[in-house]
């Protein structure tokens, strides 16, 4: 049977902020914890080793996988932070023009610094990605 991988953790957030070598990715983090926590309501949580997730689902596919997951969070990961929003969701290209400076993954959207993108658009991106998980798997 699959084993989930990523699960959420009672490592402390802040600690994991604080091992954070970049004096710039450190401050961009805490600013993210913020900006996340303000905008969803829930606290944040460790989610494997290095993925700061705010609130929670429950999906189930097709295939008969399913698991738990953070409804976004992000990771400030050494060569660019990773935002993590819904993916299905039919606004989320047009948020993705707004957002500014940015690549992105299927799942994940990629900035070098928060300079980079517009905090509005990012705000409203949280909020759509949480209303679009807790409409699709009642979250």
């Amino acid at each position: 049977m699959y084993e989930q991988k990523t699960k959420e953790t009672e490592q402390s957030v802040t600690q994991f902020i604080e091992q954070i070598e970049s004096p710039g990715k450190r401050e961009d983090a805490y600013k993210l914890l913020d900006i996340f926590s303000e905008t969803t309501g829930y606290p944040a949580k460790m989610w494997g080793p290095s993925i700061i997730g705010f609130g929670t689902y429950h999906y189930k596919y097709a295939t008969g996988h399913e698991g738990d997951a953070p409804l976004v969070g992000f990771s400030p990961r050494k060569a660019k932070i990773s935002l993590y929003f819904a993916t299905g969701d039919d606004q989320r290209e047009e948020l993705l023009q707004r957002l500014g400076k940015h690549t992105a993954g299927k799942a994940c959207v990629y900035v070098n610094k928060l300079d980079d993108i517009d905090a509005v658009v990012l705000k409203e991106f949280i909020e759509q990605s949480v209303k679009f998980l807790r409409e699709t798997y009642g979250a």
